[in-house]
C-alpha cells in the first residue's frame, strides 16, 4: 500500500477518485459537480461548476489545482487527467509543465483527436475506420458532425443539409453495428479490457454515452483485428498508461471510431477492489513497466449505466441513494433537462444479465429521484 498523494482532474473525478483510493494513494480531486461519493474518496477536492457548460479553462482549474497542492499532506506524484481536457492540448501541455501529468503528453492527444492526422496515420497502418472528412458531405443523410477533442457522445450530431464546416468539427459516416471498447494501460507491454457499450438517446443528441458491460476474452478473429490497432498505435502515438480504444463491429468488419488518452468511462465496469487499473496507470507513467492485475474477484459481468435527467430538470432532494449507485449528486444541486443525474452499477452471471439489471435499476433510480426531488 501507498499514502502517496495524487492529483485528479476530470469532469467527473469520482471513478478515478474511488479507483485511486482503493490502490492505496490519497486523491486530491477537482471536477464539475462535487458529487457525495467523489467527496468522500478524495483527501481534498474543489468544485468547478460551470465546467460542463463551458469547458475547462486554465485560470479556474490552475487556481483549484494549486489550492490542493497548497492543503496536500505530501508532494503530490503528478496529475492524472479524466475527461475534459482532450480538446484543449495547450492547458494540457500547461498542466503537464506545472504538475506532472501522469499519461500521455499534449503532442499525443492533439495526434489523437485531430481527425487531420488521426485518419491518416489510420490509413497508413491499415486499420478500418468510417469515412471521414472536414467539409460537409454531399448528401449529409447517414452522416454525422462531431467535435475534435468531444468526449461522452454529447458532441456528436446528425448531420443535416444545412450543417456548415467549422474548424472544431469534422464529418463521419455513420455505421451500423456492435460498440465495443478497449480500455488499455500502456507501458512496455498492453494489457486491455474489453467492454461493449451503448448509447442514450436524447432529442439533441444520438450518440450520447449509455453505459458500458465487461465482457470475456474470446480470442475471435475481431478481437484479434481490434488487438492489432491497439498494439500498432500503442507505439504510433506513443501512448502512455490508462487509453480507450472505441470501435464498431459488424460481423466480420472491425471500424476504428476514436482512441482517447486517458481513463475511459469504462473504468467502473473494469476495476478491481484494488484498484489495480489507477495503480498500473501511475506505475506505467512512472517506470513504464506494466503492472496489471488480473480480476479474480468472481466471473461475473460488471456494467456501469448512466441516468440521465430526461423526465425533465430538477432540484436533488434529500433521500438514501442506493448501494449500487455512483455520482451521488447532494440535496440541493440542481439539474438541467438531460444532464448525466447519476451511474448505476450492476453485475451478473453474463454481459447481457447485467446490462439488463443496470437497466432496470435505472428506471427504479429514476423513479426514486423524480418523486423525492422538486421539478
Amino acid at each position: 500500500m501507498t499514502s502517496q498523494t495524487v492529483l485528479i482532474a476530470a469532469f467527473s473525478g469520482r471513478a478515478l477518485a474511488q479507483s485511486a483510493r482503493r490502490a492505496g494513494y490519497v486523491p486530491l480531486v477537482v471536477d464539475a459537480f462535487g458529487d457525495l461519493d467523489m467527496r468522500a474518496a478524495a483527501h481534498a477536492y474543489r468544485t468547478i461548476p460551470d465546467a460542463m457548460r463551458t469547458g475547462f479553462r486554465a485560470k479556474p482549474v490552475l487556481t483549484a489545482l494549486d489550492d490542493l497542492v497548497a492543503a496536500s499532506p505530501s508532494r503530490p506524484i503528478g496529475l492524472v487527467l479524466g475527461s475534459g481536457f482532450e480538446d484543449k492540448p495547450r492547458l494540457w501541455d500547461i498542466l503537464d509543465k506545472r504538475y506532472g501529468v501522469l499519461g500521455c503528453n499534449a503532442e499525443t492527444v492533439r495526434m489523437c483527436k485531430d481527425p487531420r492526422t488521426f485518419f491518416p496515420l489510420l490509413d497508413q497502418l491499415g486499420i478500418a475506420h468510417p469515412q471521414t472528412q472536414m467539409q460537409p458531405p454531399e448528401d449529409a443523410s447517414g452522416w454525422l458532425t462531431k467535435q475534435i477533442g468531444g468526449s461522452g457522445g454529447r458532441h456528436i450530431r446528425l448531420a443535416t443539409a444545412s450543417s456548415e464546416a467549422k474548424p472544431q468539427r469534422y464529418f463521419q459516416r455513420r455505421l451500423k453495428g456492435e460498440r465495443i471498447s478497449f480500455s488499455a494501460v500502456v507501458a512496455d507491454g498492453i494489457a486491455s479490457d474489453v467492454t461493449r457499450q451503448w448509447s442514450s438517446p436524447s432529442p439533441t443528441e444520438p450518440m450520447r454515452y449509455g453505459g458500458s458491460v465487461s465482457l470475456i476474452w474470446s480470442g475471435s478473429p475481431q478481437e484479434l483485428t481490434m488487438l492489432y490497432a491497439v498494439s500498432e498505435l500503442a507505439g504510433a502515438f506513443r501512448l502512455r498508461g490508462l487509453v480507450s480504444f472505441d470501435f464498431i463491429v459488424n460481423g466480420g468488419d472491425v471500424s476504428l471510431l476514436e482512441i482517447n488518452p486517458r481513463a475511459g468511462a469504462s473504468l467502473d465496469a473494469v476495476d478491481t477492489i484494488d484498484g489495480s487499473r489507477f495503480k498500473a496507470h501511475v506505475m506505467a507513467c512512472h517506470n513504464g513497466k506494466l503492472h496489471y492485475g488480473t480480476n479474480t474477484e468472481n466471473h461475473e459481468s460488471r456494467a456501469a449505466a448512466i441516468l440521465h435527467a430526461d423526465r425533465g430538470p430538477l432540484t436533488l432532494g434529500k433521500f438514501d441513494w442506493p448501494e449500487w449507485t455512483a455520482d451521488q449528486g447532494a440535496p440541493g444541486t440542481h439539474v438541467p433537462l438531460h444532464a448525466p443525474l447519476a451511474t448505476i452499477l450492476a453485475e451478473a452471471a453474463t454481459p447481457d444479465a447485467a446490462e439488463a439489471l443496470a437497466r432496470a435499476r435505472l428506471a427504479e433510480l429514476e423513479t426514486l429521484i423524480y418523486e423525492t426531488s422538486k421539478s
